[in-house]
């Protein structure tokens, strides 16, 4: 249990800079899932679109294993989604014919196509979002989120 003296220590530790940043990321991220999980088909999850949008940005199959590598999540996790998304038609899953203890995990037709209708149903709003705030500051402002999203993921890596 930590002491009075430490806690004021840790408080005095505390960058103002560094927590407003923190603060918007996470209220941000808060919002924009919230946003879209309201436009996606009726039983998905931003977990299933996630994979989808992965999927169909890859273009090559992916094993569950790296799936979950990818989102960091457990495999367990990343099982329950493929399941859920293979159930409901949205990606392949096939052994590998060298490893029969591998699968591969590629989109499908319909789910490419779920994707597809989930993107077009948020997008116009994210454009205009764009719009109001100015693409040469959006611009701007993405050099800085790749970034601390890199110095996240080494941090990540290192602990």
């Amino acid at each position: 249990m930590a002491t009075e003296a430490q806690a004021i220590t840790a408080s005095e530790q505390v960058d103002p800079l560094a927590a407003a940043l923190f603060s918007e990321m996470f209220n941000t991220d808060q919002l924009a899932r919230e946003f879209v999980s309201r436009a996606l088909p009726r039983g998905m999850r931003i977990s299933h679109f996630s994979v989808l949008n992965l999927l169909a940005h890859v273009r090559e199959e992916r094993t569950p294993a790296q799936l979950a590598n990818a989102f960091r999540v457990t495999r367990g996790a990343m099982t329950n989604t493929l399941t859920r998304l293979e159930w409901a038609g949205h990606v392949h899953i096939r052994p590998d014919w060298d490893d029969a203890r591998r699968k591969f995990v590629s989109i499908s037709p319909a789910g490419r196509a779920a994707r597809d209708a989930a993107i077009a149903s948020f997008m116009p709003l994210i454009n205009e979002i764009v719009r109001d705030i100015g693409p040469d500051r959006v611009r701007a402002a993405l050099p800085v989120l790749r970034e601390l999203r890199q110095r996240l993921e080494l941090a990540d890596a290192e602990s």
